[in-house]
């Protein structure tokens, strides 16, 4: 499993890492999230079908585009 922390400055609160949570979780291949709203970060784990390419376009989609 791969891991990757994007930079999304969107991110101001709780509610934000849930959402960006649960949109994630719902891609095949997506196993952890962490969000931090201090850092501002997402902690994804993940192995295929999922790839990079895919989580960046759903944190886009929901508009917390990662940097």
């Amino acid at each position: 499993m791969s891991g990757i922390v994007f930079k999304v400055p969107k991110i101001s609160c709780g509610h934000c890492v849930m959402t960006i949570t649960n949109e994630l979780k719902e891609v095949p291949g997506v196993g952890k999230v962490e969000g931090n709203p201090a850092s501002k970060t997402v902690n994804v784990e993940f192995e295929a079908p999922a790839t990079e390419e895919k989580l960046r376009a759903v944190l886009k989609e929901i508009n917390f585009p990662a940097e």
